[in-house]
């Protein structure tokens, strides 16, 4: 079972032995990442709990007592209620389901605690692994933002999915 915790600053290992990793950052306008660039990264993460209003929520994802991703939920209109999540799971337990875990909880998190209205995901065309992820969440397909991120191989495209508090609480219920 996976579940999330608020991330710390000693987390910041944990997070480098897959933040240093190429084939995690691939689709990424960041990394791999130095220790540097890490304990940045989680210390941003960390001081975006004490913000107010907070718009970041920033998430070790374990199982049992094993740091195995990482995931966020960013507030990207109070006004409006909309978020975005994201998440990244070490290269060993891909295909176990541990990122459908982790965007579960998140939107659980967006819909059911913040009262959001609508939450959003992205990724790149080629990583159909993450686009079947966005899927079983009850995602939405909704498009493609074209040449959206400059990252190491060029401009990469987005794949552009979303899901509405009505939906989330549909499938919520059928579980």
């Amino acid at each position: 079972m996976v579940t999330l915790s608020k991330v710390e600053l000693a987390d910041w290992q944990a997070v480098h032995a897959w933040a240093r990793l190429p084939e995690v950052c691939r689709y990424q306008p960041w990394g791999p990442n130095t220790e540097a660039e890490t304990r940045a990264h989680v210390a941003a993460a960390v001081q975006a709990w004490s913000e107010e209003p907070q718009q970041r929520f920033a998430y070790l994802a374990r199982i049992g007592d094993e740091a195995v991703g990482f995931g966020e939920l960013h507030i990207r209109n109070r006004t409006h209620r909309q978020g975005e999540i994201s998440y990244l799971v070490h290269p060993r337990l891909w295909g176990r389901g541990v990122a459908t875990a982790i965007g579960h909880e998140l939107l659980a998190r967006g819909f059911g605690d913040l009262g959001l209205h609508r939450i959003h995901a992205t990724c790149d065309p080629r990583n159909p692994a993450s686009a079947r992820v966005l899927g079983k969440l009850g995602m939405t397909w909704e498009g493609r933002h074209r040449e959206a991120l400059l990252i190491r191989d060029g401009w990469r495209d987005s794949e552009v999915f979303s899901i509405l508090d009505d939906e989330w609480h549909a499938i919520s219920i059928s579980r």
